[in-house]
């Protein structure tokens, strides 16, 4: 008994391997063949994709025109949402001073395989046509397949640089199995409103993340202390993420929303939510400092938290002037977070979130959700309509005696199944993922892009060799002695 367990403790602390030479490709090719497999046995295009079907339609419907298709009038939503997954996404996670590559190339990795199981995945759960067996996508599934790889996004910002691209596959591959299960208890079975994801994608993604991250705690991350921050020219690339995520989330959370009303009203209402942020995140990020200066890493996450915040009130009736409080509240708590709650995570509780993600999507997820409980709670027929009721709330069905009271505490419900699928099922994958297999890096050797990128050699600084009276002063002041100054009167 004790020969085995010294034999198991050895296999768990023995040296890192940081080779994934034959483990990657092989995941690679094994799960794209699968793919290439499982959707030639499930997927084909839908009504409106199809030409046969398509123009079928067209003659039974006694359409004209070819614009009636939804695909022009849901895919300009669709590429602001695939930019936000592929450039918003990726280029936020450029922050750190040693990692770009690692950001947005295992970025773009995980969402291209992730976008194709959630195909999978979202059409077994909610479009398998029991008749033929057969999954039938359009724009619509696109989107939603976008929606879905966020959760596994935004669970890889807090394990950024702790983790090899195999682990992060693998991570994909949970991730977007428990968001298919939450996503289909949450919407279909309590039949909870969720445009925007705050609860199925911020909630679940931020805390799916977390508890890996809290499994995977390593007991001497500070040996990589030096890389584990950012430099001047990071902090722009990143910033360029963080504008293009800002630019777009009125899309994001107005996506799927219905024709009509439902959308403008949920774009207008993130819009609003996002600007009332900019300015409470940019005040307590200056009043944190006694010289009142800004600290990037507020302006790039907690701008952004108004808009994670309204994801699922989006579509209804809060008001203009509510979606202000609730961007103005939320970048408050975001940026505390960033100040306060992530250093008492990391020193008390043992957990490192590398990007912050418990302060820019569980928290103000969490706080969407409930708060869209409170809204929906409180509608009322003088606001909406009795109509307005059924329209915005699916008020069909077996749904139809539904009070909006009840439905506010199903939306809390919601919430709280979102929190626990993301903690539970990240324990148990961080549990896999604790294995040592997946070709993860050691503590002294985090955050670095040359454990699995090829980088090149940093270029020569050549001094100028001339230093004028202007914006270069006091910047070069190593260049050497040899150099000569002219200076303008």
């Amino acid at each position: 008994m004790g020969n085995c367990l010294e034999c198991l403790g050895n296999f768990f602390c023995r040296q890192k391997n940081t080779n994934v030479r034959f483990s990657l490709p092989a995941v690679c090719f094994a799960w794209q063949i699968a793919m290439i497999v499982l959707f030639g046995v499930f997927i084909r295009y839908d009504g409106e994709s199809d030409v046969k079907k398509w123009l079928e339609h067209k003659k039974t419907e006694n359409i004209s025109s070819d614009i009636e298709n939804d695909f022009y009038f849901r895919y300009p939503s669709f590429q602001d949402v695939h930019v936000m997954i592929f450039v918003g996404f990726g280029f936020l996670m450029t922050f750190l001073k040693r990692y770009s590559f690692g950001g947005i190339g295992f970025n773009f990795l995980i969402a291209a395989f992730g976008l194709q199981w959630a195909l999978l995945m979202q059409g077994w759960f909610h479009s398998l046509d029991p008749a033929t067996g057969k999954i039938y996508i359009g724009i619509e599934s696109l989107i939603n397949a976008d929606f879905c790889c966020a959760g596994s996004l935004i669970a890889m910002g807090a394990l950024l640089g702790k983790v090899s691209p195999v682990q992060l596959m693998v991570v994909t591959l949970f991730g977007i199995t428990l968001f298919a299960v939450e996503e289909y208890i949450i919407l279909d079975l309590l039949h909870c409103k969720d445009a925007g994801g705050s609860m199925v994608i911020h909630a679940f993604g931020g805390y799916y993340g977390l508890g890996i991250s809290w499994v995977l705690y390593r007991p001497h991350l500070h040996q990589s202390k030096r890389l584990n921050g950012s430099v001047y020219h990071s902090d722009m690339f990143a910033m360029i993420g963080t504008l293009f995520l800002w630019m777009f989330w009125p899309s994001f959370n107005s996506a799927i929303t219905d024709h009509g009303d439902g959308q403008p009203r949920a774009a207008i209402n993130t819009y609003l939510a996002l600007a009332s942020s900019v300015l409470t995140a940019v005040a307590i990020s200056s009043l944190s400092q006694k010289k009142g200066k800004l600290d990037m890493v507020h302006i790039q996450n907690a701008t952004l938290a108004g808009g994670v915040a309204m994801g699922t009130a989006a579509e209804f009736m809060i008001t203009p002037y509510g979606s202000l409080i609730v961007g103005f509240c939320c970048g408050i708590i975001s940026t505390f977070g960033y100040l306060f709650v992530t250093p008492f995570l990391e020193n008390t509780l043992k957990l490192q979130d590398t990007c912050g993600v418990h302060n820019l999507h569980a928290v103000p997820g969490m706080l969407g959700g409930f708060i869209g409980a409170i809204v929906a709670a409180a509608a009322s027929e003088e606001v909406y309509g009795k109509e307005g009721l059924i329209h915005v709330f699916d008020f069909e069905g077996e749904f139809a005696n539904r009070s909006v009271q009840t439905q506010g505490g199903f939306q809390a419900a919601g919430t709280c199944v979102a929190i626990a699928f993301g903690l539970v099922g990240g324990s148990l994958v961080g549990l896999i993922l604790r294995l040592p297999i997946w070709g993860d890096p050691a503590d002294d050797n985090c955050f670095d892009d040359e454990v699995y990128w090829e980088v090149p050699e940093e270029e020569e600084i050549i001094p100028p060799v001339l230093e004028y009276n202007n914006h270069m002063i006091h910047k070069h002041q190593d260049i050497s002695e040899s150099n000569f100054s002219v200076e303008q009167s």
